[in-house]
C-alpha cells in the first residue's frame, strides 16, 4: 500500500462538514469551557460548531454533557465502525445536551458542540466523564431515544426514584399512531425492571419470558396515537445501582406492515369490549390497496377469542399476529350464511400483544365497520384457517396455509394469455419460504412479487410439471403469488403450499460458536526504506475486536502488529492457527500493509514479477504464502490482502477447492489508505462491516461468499470508483477490487452470524 487519499469528512449519517482548524482533544474527567461565535465552522444547516476529538477504546462507555445558559446545546458524536449518535434535550424541556454512549470499537471519534437552531452564540461547557460512574453534577440520567436505538446509561445515587426507593432513569420515545416497538433493558449489575407511561399506555416488565430465567426486561407495545411516551429504566429492588443498555427496535409484525397515515384508526381492545370504526381515506393502505385499522389486544397463552367484524358498507377481512410469528385470518364468518361479515375463532399460543387488522376483503372499499372480542362457548371449533382447506381462486394466506384452488375460465388473464390466481402473504426479512403449486390436470407455473424489487418465477420443480419457488425474504411486507399455467388458456384444479423453508445441506452443516481462526497481520511502523502507513495496524486490530464481539472467533487466533509481524512470527502463527482448524472451521488469512513486487523469472509470472507482503523485517512472497495455505484443512479458507498488487497473488493461491481471496487491488496497480474512514484500507473496512452483518443481504444470519462478495463490490463502486492508483512504471488507472471464489459457490457459508 503506497498512496494516500485525502483526508475526508466523517459524515457517517451526521453531514458534518470537514474542519480544517486543529480540534481539542477531550478525556474523561475532563470539563472545557468553549465560546461559539460568528468565526466558528458552520454545520450545512447553519448551526456554529466546534468539534473535539476523543479517543476510545471498542466497550468504554462514557456520558458527554454540554451545558449552557446561553445557546440551546446540541451534542453529535460520530466514529469508527460507522458510530453515529446525537442529543438535543438531556431532559424532555431541558436545554443542556447529553450522550450516554458504549463505543463500539477502538479508535478517534469526533464531538460536536452545536446548537439547535442556526446562529446561536454563547459561552458553554462541554464534560466526559466515565459511564461506570454518576452522571456528572449527580444529574437525573435518561435523554431522548429512537426505534433503532441502543443507548447507554447509569442508575445512581442522585438519580429520580420511584416512591418504593428504586432509581431510575426516564428516555422519551416518540412514535406514530399504530407503531409496534420492543423495548430490551439489559444489566449484568442490577435487575432490570422497565415501564412505559403516557398517552394511555401503562405497562411494567419484569424479566423477558424469552430469556429462561435471565434477569433482563422486554416490553412490546403499541402507539395508539401520535405522540410520545417515557420509559422509565429501573430495578426490581430499591436503591440498587449500575449500568445497563436499553434499545428500542420495531417489532416484526409492525415492521411488515406500511406505516399508518394521518386519520388511521387505532387503539386497543380487549377482551368483552366492542368498538365502532370506519375504513377509509387517510387510513394506512396494504400494497394491494385495502385500508386498514389496527388494534392491540392483550392474551394469554391458552386463552381462545372470538373476534368479529361486521359490516354492510364493505366485504370485512380479519387478520390476527402475534408472538412467535403467530399469523392467521378470515375473509368469511363460516356460520354467516352466505354473509360477507368476518370472524375469527383461535387459540392464543403465547403470553403477550396480539395485532388485530382489520380491512375490506377487495381494495378501496370504505364504511363503517363494528370490531368485538368475546370468549367463544367450549363447543365452539376454532376457525379452520390453517392447514388443508378449500379457497376461493385468490386471497390471503400466512405461512404454514396449504390451500387447494382452481384456475378457470373467467380468471385474470396474463398478457400473453395464461389464467392466474393470486395470493398475498406478509413475509419477513430473513424468513426462508418454499412455496410449492402442485396439479395433475396443467403444467403449473409459479411467480413471487416482493414489495419492491424483481419478480421470481418458476416453471418445473423437483417434480416434474409442478413449480416451486425457495426463497429467503430480503424485506418485510406483502408478498404476492401468483398461481399460473406454462401454456395459455390451461385450466384445472391446484395445491398452493406457503411452507417454512429449509437452508440447504451445505448450510445446515456450518456450526455456530467459535469457529473462526484467524492471522490477522497489520503493519504500520516500517524501518528502513518503506514509508510508515496510517491505521493499517488497527485495521487488524479491528477485525479481531469485531470477530470476538459477534463471540464467533477462536481463542487460537493471533493478531501481528507492527514489530510483531516478523518473517518468522507470521508464518509460525500460520502453521500453528492452521492446525488447529478443523473440517467444521473457517481459517482467515488477513494483512494490511505495504505490497511490493520484485522481477522474475518464473514462466507462471505472465507479467514478470512476483508479489510480496512487506513485514517489519523482510517479505513474504506469494510463492511462501501458497505453500502455506497448502497445510489448511479448514471447511473454507479466506485470504484478504489490502495492500498495493495485492491481486498477484490470486495465481499462486486460489488453486484448489475451499480458498476465497479476496484482493485491494489488481496484480499490478496501487491501493490507497482509506483516511475516510480511519482505515488502512477501503477494504479493511468493508470486510469488516461485512462480517459485522451488512452484507447479509436477505437478513438470514448467514453471510455467503456471493453475499460478501457482492457487499464487497457495491462498496467499491460507491466509495473507491474515482481513486486513482498507478503501476511501478507510472501508467496512471483506479483502484479495482479482484476477488477469485475458486471452487467456492455462491451460498457456502462465510459465516454464521449471532441471531437475537
Amino acid at each position: 500500500m503506497k498512496t494516500s487519499t485525502l483526508l475526508a469528512a466523517l459524515a457517517l449519517g451526521l453531514s458534518i462538514p470537514a474542519v480544517a482548524d486543529a480540534q481539542q482533544v477531550l478525556r474523561p474527567g475532563m470539563t472545557i469551557s468553549g465560546q461559539l461565535s460568528p468565526g466558528d465552522a458552520r454545520l450545512n444547516s447553519g448551526e456554529f460548531m466546534d468539534v473535539y476529538e476523543l479517543d476510545g477504546r471498542s466497550g468504554d462507555r462514557l456520558t458527554v454533557l454540554m451545558t449552557s445558559g446561553a445557546v440551546d446545546s446540541y451534542l453529535m458524536m460520530d466514529g469508527p465502525g460507522g458510530f453515529s449518535d446525537e442529543n438535543d434535550d438531556a431532559e424532555s424541556g431541558d436545554l443542556d445536551a447529553r450522550l450516554d454512549v458504549r463505543l463500539p470499537v477502538s479508535g478517534r471519534y469526533r464531538i460536536v458542540a452545536t446548537s439547535f437552531a442556526p446562529g446561536e452564540t454563547g459561552a458553554y461547557q462541554i464534560a466526559v466523564v466515565d459511564g461506570a460512574r454518576s452522571p456528572v453534577g449527580g444529574a437525573p440520567g435518561g435523554g431522548v431515544i429512537e426505534p433503532g436505538q441502543t443507548v447507554s446509561g447509569t442508575l445512581a445515587s442522585g438519580d429520580e426514584r420511584l416512591d418504593s426507593g428504586e432509581y431510575r432513569d426516564s428516555w422519551t420515545l416518540r412514535g406514530r399512531r399504530g407503531d409496534r416497538v420492543v423495548v430490551r433493558l439489559s444489566s449484568s449489575d442490577f435487575d432490570p425492571y422497565l415501564m412505559v407511561r403516557g398517552l394511555g399506555l401503562s405497562e411494567d416488565n419484569d424479566d423477558d419470558p424469552s430469556q429462561r430465567g435471565g434477569l433482563n426486561s422486554r416490553l412490546e407495545f403499541t402507539f395508539p396515537e401520535n405522540g410520545e411516551v417515557v420509559l422509565s429504566a429501573t430495578s426490581f429492588e430499591a436503591g440498587e445501582t449500575g449500568r445497563y443498555s436499553l434499545s428500542v427496535t420495531r417489532a416484526d409484525a409492525g415492521a411488515s406492515r406500511p406505516d399508518p397515515t394521518p386519520g388511521a384508526a387505532t387503539g386497543a381492545i380487549a377482551v368483552g369490549e366492542q368498538v365502532r370504526g370506519r375504513l377509509g381515506e387517510g387510513d394506512a393502505q396494504l400494497r394491494s390497496g385495502e385500508y386498514v385499522n389496527t388494534f392491540t389486544l392483550r392474551g394469554r397463552a391458552g386463552e381462545r377469542v372470538e373476534i368479529a367484524l361486521t359490516s354492510d358498507q364493505f366485504d370485512p377481512f380479519l387478520m390476527l399476529s402475534g408472538p412467535g410469528g403467530f399469523s392467521t385470518f378470515n375473509d368469511d364468518d363460516p356460520t354467516g350464511n352466505g354473509g360477507l361479515n368476518s370472524r375469527l375463532i383461535t387459540t392464543l399460543p403465547a403470553d403477550g400483544a396480539y395485532e388485530i387488522t382489520a380491512t375490506s376483503y377487495a381494495p378501496g372499499e370504505s364504511g363503517d365497520y363494528r370490531l368485538s372480542v368475546s370468549r367463544p362457548g367450549a363447543e365452539v371449533a376454532d376457525t379452520p384457517t390453517r392447514g388443508e382447506q378449500a379457497a376461493p381462486s385468490g386471497g390471503r394466506l400466512s405461512i404454514g396455509d396449504t390451500i387447494s384452488g382452481s384456475l378457470a375460465a373467467g380468471d385474470a388473464q396474463l398478457n400473453s394469455g395464461e389464467y392466474s390466481d393470486s395470493y398475498t402473504f406478509i413475509g419477513r426479512r430473513g424468513q426462508r419460504v418454499a412455496i410449492d403449486a402442485v396439479s395433475d390436470e396443467f403444467d403449473t407455473y409459479l411467480m413471487l412479487s416482493p414489495p419492491t424489487g424483481d419478480q421470481l418465477d418458476n416453471d418445473d420443480g423437483p417434480d416434474g410439471t409442478n413449480a416451486r419457488l425457495t426463497e429467503v425474504l430480503a424485506e418485510d411486507g406483502e408478498y404476492t403469488i401468483q398461481v399460473t399455467s406454462f401454456a395459455p388458456g390451461e385450466t384445472g384444479r391446484y395445491t398452493l403450499s406457503v411452507t417454512q423453508g429449509q437452508e440447504s445441506e451445505r448450510q445446515r452443516t456450518v456450526q455456530a460458536g467459535q469457529r473462526v481462526f484467524a492471522v490477522m497481520v497489520g503493519v504500520s511502523d516500517y524501518p528502513g526504506d518503506h514509508n510508515d502507513l496510517p491505521f493499517t495496524d488497527e485495521d487488524a486490530i479491528k477485525l479481531e475486536e469485531e470477530l470476538a464481539r459477534q463471540g464467533v472467533l477462536n481463542p487460537a487466533s493471533i493478531v501481528l502488529t507492527n514489530a510483531q509481524a516478523t518473517r518468522a512470527s507470521v508464518t509460525a502463527a500460520f502453521r500453528e492457527v492452521a492446525a488447529q482448524a478443523g473440517p467444521d472451521d473457517l481459517f482467515i488469512f488477513f494483512f494490511s500493509g505495504h505490497g511490493v513486487q520484485e522481477d522474475s523469472d518464473d514462466p507462471a509470472e505472465l507479467d514478470g514479477r512476483r508479489e510480496l507482503l512487506s513485514l517489519h523485517d523482510g517479505d513474504l512472497s506469494d510463492d511462501e504464502l501458497a505453500a502455506l495455505f497448502e497445510t489448511v484443512d479448514a471447511r473454507l479458507a479466506l485470504l484478504v490482502i489490502d495492500a498495493c498488487y495485492s491481486g498477484g497473488f490470486a495465481r499462486d493461491i486460489i488453486t484448489r477447492p475451499g480458498i476465497m481471496g479476496v484482493f485491494s487491488s489488481e496484480e499490478d496497480l496501487t491501493s490507497a489508505v482509506a483516511d475516510k474512514f480511519q482505515a488502512g484500507g477501503y477494504l479493511s473496512h468493508f470486510l469488516r462491516t461485512g462480517l459485522e452483518g451488512a452484507a447479509d443481504e436477505n437478513g438470514d444470519n448467514l453471510v455467503t461468499a456471493g453475499e460478501l462478495s457482492t457487499y464487497l463490490r457495491r462498496q467499491f463502486q460507491v466509495e473507491v470508483a474515482d481513486v486513482q492508483a498507478e503501476t511501478a512504471d507510472g501508467q496512471r488507472n483506479y483502484q479495482n477490487l479482484v476477488i477469485d471464489r475458486g471452487g467456492v459457490q455462491v451460498d457456502d457459508v462465510i459465516l454464521r452470524l449471532a441471531g437475537e
